[in-house]
């Protein structure tokens, strides 16, 4: 099955991956029929069935903004 183009999110973009624990990545690209997501406090990128991810919300977004300024405070490797 292609993806159009228009219905991808931007690269950067938070989303959550429903299939993974509800984990929140940074949508990094189409890998096959897969979505490329990246987590947000740094690590190996993972693939997502395109189906199984969604938008993040507000309170998803913030929260996986203060993990990585906390991490990023601890001196981890982002």
């Amino acid at each position: 099955m292609e993806q159009k183009a228009s219905s991808l999110p931007r690269v950067g973009t938070l989303v959550v991956d429903t299939g993974r624990s509800d984990g929140v990545g940074a949508f990094r690209g189409v890998a096959g029929p897969y979505w490329s997501l990246r987590p947000v406090c740094g690590g190996v990128e993972w693939e997502a069935v395109p189906e199984r991810v969604r938008p993040a919300t507000d309170a998803e977004r913030l929260r996986a903004q203060i993990a990585r300024v906390n991490a990023r405070s601890r001196g981890e490797v982002l």
